[in-house]
């Protein structure tokens, strides 16, 4: 480990951990581990909920393009999003780095992202760990892994127990690929057929190269979920990662329910189309890696709809009412309606 690197890291990175604090937060870097205090948090008799979790090889692009700056937003969404839809408010977060060579702005820039990211979420940057590894790293490469907790106060965990048939499906618009499916998305541009530069405009997005599109960072959900949830208008909630709605919507649901979606019900967003189109990829398989537009899915009540949408929309989300849920036999399921055969590149 170059120890003047390391410490030229720590002193750079302190101002971005401080302006992360908040109620709860003790102390700052530099100590064998981080301090919380629930009670300062607020809490009364709490449940932790913790979530730990990657960027995948959405690292590979950034790296490729050399733009650090997002992608640590990008790791913080990844677990403060698995969070808030068990109910939990983020705490703390603490991140491992780890590169061949330690290069003190690269690895500030994607610290700075972290930072970012733990202000939109409303959690304390706690601490971290960097590590130098020459020979398992090579060049430029380097590799991240982020540690969420969060708090809900016992008995307001997520789902609720009265998710049943004739409940709403609200979906909420992600900001593009977020942080799954990149190996797929990286092997339809190299493939050749796109004859593209990560430099090179971006056939989807007027005005951004190709790399900057793609790494536009997953959007953080957390404070307006909490409103919604603090209001009583959330019954459960699923964040749409790896296993795209098919994986990860039937996860919030109790066994005896099927989430019925409209395919027509929300718009697909330019990339995903661009890439079903460029890469062939077929409609089950789009839905299977990526969001393709819904980041969240949400049930509420029927009768709370108007009131969920118009203060999701009110907080700049932007919301579609995408489906219901409906009685079946056995285990949670998820079934996509008016799906026509060229979606979504049609």
């Amino acid at each position: 480990m170059d120890i003047e690197a390391g410490d030229a890291l720590v002193e750079a990175i302190k101002p971005l951990a401080r302006s992360t604090g908040r109620a709860g937060a003790v102390g700052g870097l530099g100590g064998f581990g981080a301090l919380f205090d629930l009670k300062a948090a607020g809490f009364r008799d709490p449940v932790l909920v913790s979530a730990t979790d990657g960027v995948g090889t959405k690292l590979r692009l950034a790296i490729e393009a050399g733009r650090h700056d997002t992608v640590g937003i990008d790791l913080v969404a990844m677990c403060v999003n698995d969070l808030v839809v068990q109910g939990a408010e983020p705490l703390f977060f603490l991140d491992y780095f780890a590169t061949g060579r330690l290069r003190v702005e690269q690895a500030k820039a994607v610290i700075a992202g972290i930072a970012e990211g733990c202000r939109r979420a409303g959690c304390a940057l706690v601490g971290g760990e960097t590590a130098e590894m020459p020979g398992m790293y090579a060049a430029e490469d380097y590799d991240l892994a982020g540690f969420a907790v969060g708090a809900a106060e016992r008995g307001a965990l997520l789902p609720r127990g009265d998710v049943g048939p004739g409940d709403a499906l609200l979906g909420l618009a992600s900001s593009g690929v977020h942080s799954n499916g990149f190996s797929l998305a990286r092997r339809v541009v190299a493939a050749g057929a796109t004859n593209l530069n990560w430099g090179d405009p971006a056939p989807f997005a007027a005005g951004r190269s190709l790399a900057e599109a793609l790494l536009e960072p997953t959007r953080i959900y957390v404070k307006p979920l909490l409103a919604l949830h603090r209001a009583g208008l959330l019954k459960a909630a699923a964040h749409v990662t790896g296993g795209g709605l098919p994986g990860n919507v039937p996860r919030a649901l109790p066994e005896g329910v099927e989430a019925v979606l409209d395919a027509g019900a929300w718009p697909v967003p330019p990339v995903f189309r661009w890439l079903a189109r460029a890469g062939n990829v077929a409609a089950d398989e789009m839905l299977r890696v990526f969001n393709c537009g819904i980041g969240m899915v949400l049930v509420v009540a029927p009768e709370a709809v108007e009131e969920a949408a118009a203060a999701l929309t009110a907080a700049g989300e932007t919301v579609f009412r995408i489906g219901r849920l409906e009685a079946r036999a056995g285990v949670a399921g998820l079934r996509i309606e008016g799906l026509p055969a060229d979606w979504p590149a049609g």
